[in-house]
């Protein structure tokens, strides 16, 4: 498909230089044996663990790599739109930096018929042992079969993430990630919307990474309140993207949203204290989210 190709990892406090090793070694490889030309960059985004910048500089070692680190973290969005500013290629390829890779992950989208957006999709090491009582790992468990290339496909705008995908420069130069998104969540969404609004053209395929590591039940739950937030202020460009805004809309269309708030007020610490335990339970997490949107919602009011 392309011969150039520029890897751009964002990072925010992850050690991701195995995962640039890995990558180094396939591009590599197939630069030997063609007129391929890369590069891979990794910006760190603000990092504030001195011990993962440290192991992230070791990525200066190998051939046609860069790392850049961004003293203040300006958010998922911003650092995205930095990075496409400063890749040299026609094709960008993003990665989230916590993720793993497959032997051939390279040459898989290298040889996929061209789209102007290609997703990768992710799936997850299964490890129910270890990863027993952690909430976003059984979140993720539940939502699997989703993520499927299968189920991707229909509905290739609303079911576009980050973590994994291929995009043409000149389409993010021209349409990049907004900015005003600067904490945690639905950057992705609200760019998959961008993209139909002017049809872009956007393909799912099965080339995934591999999601391995999860963070504790209250980091994740924190992510996800501040997700909300976003998610709420973004409602009028979400709409129809967002099956939590869906929901949400619908109980106050039939004036139902106070009664769920009633609930939610009484019920919100112990579902809370549920969700950090060890045995977090996911329709509390579902719970949870309702309620604190519509929550969100009658502060704002």
């Amino acid at each position: 498909m392309t011969n150039q190709l520029s890897i751009l990892l964002p990072a925010f406090n992850t050690n991701c230089s195995q995962l640039v090793e890995d990558l180094s070694r396939q591009t590599a490889d197939i630069s030997l044996r063609s007129d391929f030309r890369y590069e891979i960059i990794v910006a760190e985004d603000g990092s504030t663990n001195q011990e993962t910048i440290a192991a992230n500089k070791a990525i200066l070692d190998l051939e046609n790599c860069r790392h850049i680190v961004q003293e203040k973290n300006i958010g998922r969005a911003a650092i995205r739109n930095l990075l496409t500013r400063e890749a040299q290629y026609e094709w960008l390829l993003f990665i989230d930096s916590d993720m793993s890779v497959g032997k051939d992950f390279i040459r898989n989208y290298l040889t996929t018929d061209a789209a102007q957006v290609i997703d990768g999709g992710y799936i997850l090491r299964r490890d129910d042992r270890r990863w027993k009582g952690n909430l976003r790992y059984l979140y993720e468990v539940k939502g699997e079969e989703t993520h499927s290339c299968e189920q991707r496909t229909k509905h290739p705008y609303q079911q576009f993430h980050t973590s994994n995908f291929l995009v043409q420069r000149e389409v993010l130069i021209k349409h990049p990630f907004d900015e005003q998104i600067k904490e945690y969540g639905y950057e992705d969404v609200l760019w998959g919307r961008t993209l139909k609004e002017n049809n872009i053209t956007i393909s799912h395929i099965d080339n995934p990474v591999l999601f391995v590591d999860f963070e504790d039940n209250l980091a994740y739950l924190q992510k996800t309140e501040t997700a909300l937030h976003t998610l709420y202020k973004y409602k009028d460009q979400l709409e129809g993207f967002s099956q939590l805004l869906t929901t949400a809309n619908r109980l106050k269309k039939n004036r139902l949203d106070g009664i769920i708030r009633a609930l939610y007020r009484i019920t919100q610490k112990p579902i809370r204290k549920n969700l950090i335990s060890a045995h977090p339970s996911l329709l509390f997490f579902k719970l949870h989210k309702l309620g604190y949107f519509l929550s969100i919602k009658e502060e704002a009011h």
